[in-house]
């Protein structure tokens, strides 16, 4: 995949926007790390395409507001998995 950087930070905000990603997920998809995905959907999607950034960055705002409860599950499901053993 050769992209501009411009068209993969409009690819990336399309598929945060479609799948109500993480950038942490979003990295994974794309192959790329995390800092990449942040500072295209963060930087330069603003400049590029701001209708979409503003979609991006709600996505991302949900994401944020929601990752102590994700990790608290991730940690419960951990040791429910330890304690199977």
């Amino acid at each position: 995949m050769n992209f501009t950087v411009e068209e993969r930070a409009e690819d990336l905000g399309d598929y945060i926007v479609q799948h109500k990603a993480t950038v942490r997920a979003a990295a994974q998809a794309f192959g790329i790390s995390k800092s990449t995905v942040h500072t295209d959907v963060a930087k330069r999607l603003q400049k590029i395409n701001p209708s979409l950034y503003k979609e991006v960055r709600a996505v991302l705002d949900i994401n944020k507001a929601q990752r102590h409860i994700r990790g608290g599950m991730a940690t419960k499901e951990k040791y429910r998995h330890e304690a199977e053993k």
